[in-house]
């Protein structure tokens, strides 16, 4: 997928944004790695700053305005109706915690949590529909929750955005599934997002958590530079079906995961995970 369309399906992961302790380093840090520019917001805004990519709006950096808050990378899905969208989230055992709140016409946001206690966000659009462009170098390109609970958070899905799930594990040897829009055949190639079952390669302690994948053009040249900047490497770039792909951390401590997917026939959002 390369230029968005006016407005996402319902479901559809539409836009992405970090908070981070330090905004300064924030666009010091992903300014360098994926070539991203940025528009600043004013105090009226919480300062929320606009990234974009050869001048397309691919996501956003926004400061903490708490300093107990996670430093992390949150995922919204498209909604057309926000408040009936969280009635469902309710209705499924979900947690709302923010809104459903109207922003100036630019949209309708709510931050929930699914019953394994993940969270995400949903965004209604108004004037800004979401990623400019997804699925090129420099733009988001899928995300998959990390979970120790499928038996409660694959019906949730189900539920809130009428996805079909589609359980990979054989074909994986690990607990992964993949999500599809309601209406869409439920295979790897419709999917919209993915569910990871977290086992005893991750610490007990670490919670059920989103993780948003950019795509790159170089994976190993990105993650030295992840490195020559002061972040992480949380697992080595590796090849999979769908391209090479590492998981990493900025110099705060928000994780999020690159892929490339220039080698032939490689496509994107079909369980980028399985790695």
């Amino acid at each position: 997928m390369s230029s968005a369309p006016d407005g996402y399906p319902e479901g559809t992961p539409c836009w992405a944004d970090a908070m981070l302790p330090d905004l300064a380093a924030g666009k010091r840090f992903y300014g360098e790695i994926f070539d991203w520019t940025f528009e600043d917001g004013g105090g009226e805004y919480g300062y929320y700053t606009q990234a974009f990519h050869e001048g397309k709006n691919v996501a956003a950096l926004a400061p903490k305005p708490d300093g107990r808050m996670p430093t992390t990378w949150s995922v919204y899905f498209a909604s057309p109706d926000a408040a009936a969208t969280a009635g469902r989230i309710r209705a499924a055992r979900g947690q709302i915690f923010m809104g459903p709140m109207a922003i100036d016409g630019f949209g309708t946001m709510l931050m929930a949590a699914d019953p394994g206690g993940a969270v995400f966000g949903v965004w209604q659009a108004g004037s800004h529909k979401g990623f400019e462009k997804r699925g090129e170098p420099g733009a988001f390109g899928w995300t998959e929750v990390y979970t120790w609970d499928a038996q409660a958070v694959d019906p949730f899905y189900e539920a809130v955005f009428g996805f079909g799930t589609q359980d990979l594990s054989d074909e994986t040897g690990t607990g992964f599934a993949v999500w599809t829009p309601a209406g869409a055949p439920a295979t790897p190639e419709h999917a919209v997002a993915g569910r990871a079952v977290m086992d005893d390669r991750f610490p007990r302690e670490m919670p059920a958590h989103f993780l948003a994948y950019f795509v790159v053009e170089n994976c190993d040249t990105v993650a030295d530079a992840v490195l020559r900047l002061h972040g992480r490497v949380r697992l080595e770039p590796q090849d999979t079906p769908y391209g090479r792909f590492a998981m990493l951390a900025d110099d705060q401590g928000a994780d999020f995961a690159i892929i490339d997917v220039s080698q032939p026939g490689q496509e994107l959002g079909q369980g980028l995970g399985q790695g």
